[in-house]
């Protein structure tokens, strides 16, 4: 039985409960964030909970936490489930009320609920699942104005993924205008002649922080990148396409709307990209490293 936190308490998840009148089950009114744990550490830490920070700011909701108070509530949900590798949803509504009411709260009190997933323990070679990639499909992005927002409001995420997976893919590069910015739940990158490619930020997609690290961390090994739009019929001309996301980390693409992307296996770029953060993994999990020169990495 896992143990969740909830407004204060940590409790048993099958208690951990809310009231109908939550803003969060009324309009979707929340934002949410996941953090991933390797070996106990949460993993790029302050990075998540600016991210965070800034969701709230940009819903217009309050909250006052400091960085120590979510580290302490993190570091009790690992150590109380016991768990070295797993990744932890926080989330934040703002609140329950007596009546529904689109119009905000003058004084919200919001509503924080954290609960913790395993991970599998660290890889250090690709299984043959992950060697094999995912197929994928494009389709024009139908959700709203500001995907940059991590916003608990994931319907049209959910209807695109779906429509993914009815056309036998895992997931679904959402396209507007002809460009395509990010999956349903994943930043996006693509390989060609050496170089890594994903879209810059925008309004249009989430400022992913694995996404963030990859860079960083292609950049430390020397191997070049750009931030720039990426048209729909480029990712044909890739070599390579990725996924990236806190619980993927960084999955490859080999099949897009049925055409084979590159040989139909990871490609060399990603392979080296998965050895490097693989390695990093295991330097945490025997405590050599904790920050570097863009940061903290773990707290």
């Amino acid at each position: 039985m896992s143990i969740a936190y909830l407004n204060g308490q940590f409790l048993p998840i099958e208690e951990a409960k809310v009231p109908a009148l939550d803003r969060g089950f009324l309009f979707g009114d929340g934002i949410y964030e996941v953090i991933p744990v390797y070996a106990g550490k949460l993993f790029r830490f302050k990075q998540h909970i600016a991210r965070l920070e800034n969701s709230l700011r940009s819903i217009s909701l309050p909250l006052e936490q400091s960085l120590q108070n979510w580290a302490d509530m993190c570091h009790q949900l690992v150590e109380r489930n016991q768990l070295d590798n797993a990744t932890i949803y926080l989330q934040i509504t703002r609140g329950a009320y007596l009546e529904r009411n689109h119009d905000f709260p003058a004084n919200p009190t919001p509503t924080i609920f954290a609960m913790i997933t395993p991970l599998p323990s660290i890889q250090r070679q690709p299984s043959s699942q992950d060697l094999q990639g995912i197929s994928v499909i494009t389709a024009e992005d139908i959700r709203w104005q500001r995907c940059d927002i991590k916003a608990i409001t994931l319907l049209a995420n959910c209807l695109l993924k779906q429509q993914a997976l009815e056309c036998g893919a895992n997931d679904t590069i959402l396209v507007r205008n002809g460009v395509a910015f990010e999956a349903t739940s994943s930043n996006l990158f693509m390989v060609r002649d050496g170089v890594i490619i994903t879209p810059p930020l925008s309004e249009h997609l989430l400022p992913g922080v694995t996404r963030d690290f990859v860079l960083w961390l292609a950049e430390q090994h020397g191997i070049l990148t750009e931030e720039r739009l990426i048209p729909e019929h480029e990712l044909l001309q890739a070599d390579e396409i990725w996924l990236t996301s806190s619980t993927k980390e960084i999955r490859p693409v080999t099949r897009l709307n049925d055409a084979i992307i590159g040989d139909g296996t990871a490609g060399p770029v990603w392979r080296q990209m998965y050895d490097h953060y693989q390695q990093l993994k295991v330097q945490l999990y025997r405590g050599e490293i904790d920050s570097n020169s863009e940061g903290e990495i773990a707290l």
